[in-house]
């Protein structure tokens, strides 16, 4: 199934009886559905009708829309002018004259230029509605479908970063219990040495028995750290997170807050395994796993 961005973009412009339809769409991320919408005032009615539309197919991002719509002309050889707007200049012509006789009279060029000279194609508005729903309508599904790969393009970006942890994953949790044994092996002699030297300045009488008794106290300190630096179940954990993050992946829709919620379960345990570190191979993967996370996250933010 497809997942989506919310970054998108489209333009789509439509020549209709009345004029000429331009719908323009765009967005960036958002932790919730933002509409703007940029509209003359004598369109102003129809945002309602694109706001449902919008509203019926998007679910998050910041969406800015913007519609513009420019009118015919009349056409037909008795049309061309609006007489009444004309008349009316001529008048008001004539009457600065009167007071102003040296002003120079409107030319041509200035008068067709002048608003309303020319007459406006009549309008039904409903016919009007239908044209601009329809434009949007298709600037919707061409907007969505550079979300959606968009949204592919980003899908491959965070899978890859799931094989490479996968990869790290896999590279040291066969070592985990051989770096846990060599550790307690190590702390056991270095303590052990610490103890003789000590008991050296102790009694031949109370040396055996105080000497046994600590190397069994020894052996038992190491192995409860050794357990505290086990991390065997984080490295599960990691695995299935993993797992799971590729099922959200293979499944799609809206699955933004879903892998949100995973890089948070995910860093997680990639600082878990960091503080239990005892060794530095493990500590580097800990480092490289959140390097990871967080290129994923970043990803992750512009997912639908």
């Amino acid at each position: 199934m497809t997942i989506y961005s919310m970054t998108g973009y489209a333009v789509t412009t439509r020549e209709t009886t009345a004029g000429t339809v331009t719908i323009e769409m765009k967005s960036v991320n958002s932790r919730f559905l933002d509409l703007q919408f940029r509209i003359n005032d004598d369109l102003r009615a129809v945002e309602p009708m694109l706001r449902e539309t919008i509203m019926s197919r998007l679910v998050r991002g910041k969406v800015e829309c913007r519609l513009s719509f420019g009118r015919k002309v009349a056409t037909g050889n008795t049309q061309a002018l609006n007489a009444g707007v004309v008349g009316s200049l001529s008048n008001l012509q004539d009457q600065l004259r009167a007071q102003f006789p040296d002003a120079a009279p409107l030319s041509v060029n200035e008068l067709l230029r002048w608003p309303g000279v020319m007459e406006e194609a009549e309008i039904s508005q409903e016919t009007l509605q239908a044209d601009i729903l329809a434009t949007m309508k298709q600037t919707l599904d061409a907007f969505i479908d550079s979300r959606a790969r968009e949204g592919a393009a980003l899908q491959t970006v965070i899978l890859a970063r799931v094989d490479a942890m996968e990869a790290i994953v896999a590279r040291i949790t066969p070592l985990v219990p051989q770096l846990i044994e060599q550790f307690q092996q190590k702390a056991t002699e270095r303590m052990s040495e610490a103890l003789g030297l000590a008991l050296q300045h102790n009694g031949a009488s109370t040396q055996l028995l105080t000497r046994e008794e600590s190397l069994e106290r020894i052996r038992q300190e190491v192995t409860l750290y050794g357990i505290r630096i086990d991390i065997a179940e984080e490295l599960a954990r990691l695995s299935a997170h993993l797992a799971e993050t590729r099922h959200i992946l293979k499944k799609g829709g809206q699955v933004g807050k879903r892998l949100d919620f995973m890089m948070q379960e995910l860093n997680r345990e990639a600082n878990t395994v960091g503080s239990k570190a005892a060794m530095k191979e493990l500590a580097d993967a800990s480092m490289e796993l959140k390097l990871l996370i967080d290129q994923m996250r970043e990803q992750v933010q512009n997912l639908e």
